[in-house]
């Protein structure tokens, strides 16, 4: 019975530090003195103190560490103190607390070697990230194991705000400021260009000893520059670019330096010349042609509706075909060449099938039926399947396919119009081949030539943007077997 009653009342003490109520806390320690020396031998992996910081509630903290300091450095199964639940939150008032208990919990590292300072840095609490950098400077130069500082924190979470705070307070630590992790060997400048971040590239630059160590290269012997030239093309690029080169950032190896634009080109008795960007246009028409976004994610269910449709449209006319299916049998004697034929059009065959003057448009109609048939249900087996789809070359096939679904929709549309609307196709016996040849009307030649206008479009585009892909992968390939 002693040990349900030493249960109850330390749930009841768990329970108190969830909702911050002093007074349970206090009549608690009266009624058991020793409770929270008792916690330790419980199976709770977090101390009341924990709860307490994370919720927020500041007197409550306050109480439980003038009853135990000692429960400033508790660590709970993932080896966070109490501060790092503070300082994630950002209760500036319970990081005070804690501080004052015992300022050495600054360094105290979890089970992912971050200490209190990386998790107020990734969640921007300014506030807090002076208090704990006042409290213990020397914990703004720790480094994880994979050599990331919390400078990389900074510009990998894009909290610029306590960067400009954690430089200012380093702006004598120049090889800190330019340190590189143990990954790519990137500095926070190159790792600040490949996330395309503008507003801390501009940043850094403006720091002296940053810019000053702006040329170090990472571990495929790439500069800043350099990174942003392996980067996908679009607009930011363009920006970073002129940021790096209006702070004269270079290439490696004494490669040929990017020229801002407008800069002036001399050459041997000539006067200076302005020179245009000539890349503006190409990157502008990349820009066009790229899909800002995830394609594939927000089309995936509306391409598996239509792929599915299709493939039920164009299932339909093979087993009720257009004209209908023959009730008698019948034999049609037709000549040709001077040959007469004999054809048998038994019961539950085409009608269509089975006319001689109608005979190729139908069949014609069949082709392009069954095509879009095929390439529908491709797409319908592509998305459920499971395949890698988000890669360049998946992403083609289903565009490819979807074109081709469509266009022989249409074209199956038109040709099953003109097959049962009577008087739309118009025959004349040409006298080389001696048999009747149809011409359509105006308007299903104006359908046909708007269909055919409109894929001929999308295929030119699609051919483009292949081409340029190529172009940029051929270019890439290039440089890189140069470098080495």
């Amino acid at each position: 019975m002693e040990i349900m009653h030493e249960e109850d009342v330390i749930m009841e003490l768990y329970n108190a530090s969830m909702s911050g109520c002093t007074t349970t806390l206090h009549r608690l320690i009266h009624k058991e003195p020793n409770i929270l020396n008792k916690i330790s031998l419980t199976s709770m992996s977090e101390t009341p103190l924990h709860i307490s910081t994370l919720v927020g509630h500041v007197d409550f903290s306050r109480a439980l560490l003038l009853l135990k300091p000692q429960l400033a450095i508790e660590l709970d199964s993932h080896k966070r103190c109490p501060l790092h639940m503070a300082s994630a939150e950002g209760h500036i008032e319970i990081v005070q607390l804690l501080l004052r208990a015992n300022n050495n919990a600054c360094l105290i590292r979890d089970q992912d070697e971050r200490i209190p300072l990386h998790y107020a840095v990734m969640r921007g609490r300014i506030d807090v990230v002076r208090e704990l950098i006042t409290a213990q400077p020397d914990s703004s130069q720790i480094v994880l194991d994979g050599g990331e500082t919390v400078l990389h924190m900074c510009v990998k979470y894009n909290q610029i705000e306590a960067l400009k705070l954690l430089v200012e307070s380093l702006s004598d630590e120049g090889d800190f400021l330019n340190s590189k992790d143990h990954d790519g060997g990137n500095t926070i400048l190159h790792l600040a260009v490949m996330l395309k971040q503008t507003k801390i590239v501009k940043y850094l630059l403006s720091v002296s000893k940053v810019k000053d160590g702006a040329h170090s290269l990472n571990q495929m012997g790439f500069t800043a520059l350099e990174v942003l030239d392996h980067c996908p093309e679009d607009l930011k690029n363009v920006a970073i670019r002129n940021i790096l080169l209006d702070a004269g950032i270079e290439r490696a190896r004494n490669q040929t330096n990017l020229q801002p634009p407008l800069a002036v080109v001399i050459g041997h008795h000539e006067p200076a010349k302005p020179v245009q960007p000539s890349k503006n246009w190409w990157l502008k028409w990349m820009e066009y042609l790229s899909y800002q976004g995830d394609w594939l994610g927000e089309m995936r269910g509306a391409l598996m509706v239509v792929a599915t449709v299709i493939t039920t449209i164009t299932f339909q006319p093979i087993l009720n075909p257009p004209g209908g299916l023959s009730q008698t049998n019948e034999t049609l004697s037709f000549e040709r060449h001077g040959n007469k034929y004999n054809i048998t059009c038994r019961v539950g065959t085409s009608v269509f099938a089975c006319n001689k003057d109608q005979y190729s448009m139908y069949f014609t109609f069949l082709i392009c039926n069954t095509a879009s048939f095929t390439a529908s249900w491709c797409v319908t087996f592509l998305l459920i399947s499971g395949f890698p789809l988000r890669n360049k070359l998946c992403m083609g096939l289903l565009t490819f396919s979807m074109c081709i679904t469509l266009t022989f929709l249409g074209f199956a549309y038109t040709y099953a119009f003109v097959l049962l609307i009577p008087g739309l196709t118009y025959y004349f016996y040409d006298s080389y081949f001696y048999e009747p040849t149809f011409f359509l009307p105006s308007c299903v030649q104006l359908s046909l030539m708007a269909l055919m206008a409109v894929v001929g479009i999308a295929l030119l585009i699609h051919t483009i943007r292949f081409l340029t892909w190529m172009v940029v992968k051929i270019r890439k390939f290039t440089l890189y077997m140069q470098r080495r």
